[in-house]
């Protein structure tokens, strides 16, 4: 079984690695049909539409090019790579439109930046060449 840890992880928007991030999450999902028969005693299912959806997470950098088109309203394609971008890892990659930006300040802290987003168009698993 292979694990990782998460400092490999690596994100992308408009083909440029974005600078500072802490974390991401990418959360995919799947529409669901129900196409019960009347006389049948148990439910069954069709798969619908899938979607996906996510946040970046990263320390705050207003010089970071790919940090400043994080704007609400942008759709932006991004590449997910939570084993890095070494030939051969797993990459997940589409596009999506930025649908929250939060910058937190704390007293005694790092200002952070997070960045949701809404899928739209497919998600593509792919890996790195």
């Amino acid at each position: 079984m292979a694990t990782h840890h998460g400092k490999e992880g690596v994100v992308t928007s408009a083909g440029t690695a974005i600078d500072g991030v802490t974390g991401f999450t990418l959360d995919t999902t799947h529409d669901t049909v129900e196409d019960t028969q009347l006389s049948s005693t148990t439910k069954s299912f069709l798969a619908g539409r899938g979607t996906f959806t996510g946040s970046i997470d990263m320390n705050y950098d207003e010089t970071d090019t790919p940090q400043t088109t994080l704007l609400t309203g942008t759709t932006l394609a991004f590449v997910f790579l939570p084993e890095g971008n070494t030939t051969g890892d797993e990459s997940f990659s589409g596009s999506g439109i930025v649908t929250g930006m939060s910058i937190s300040v704390p007293l005694d802290g790092t200002v952070t930046r997070t960045v949701s987003f809404q899928g739209t168009g497919a998600l593509t698993i792919g890996t790195v060449a």
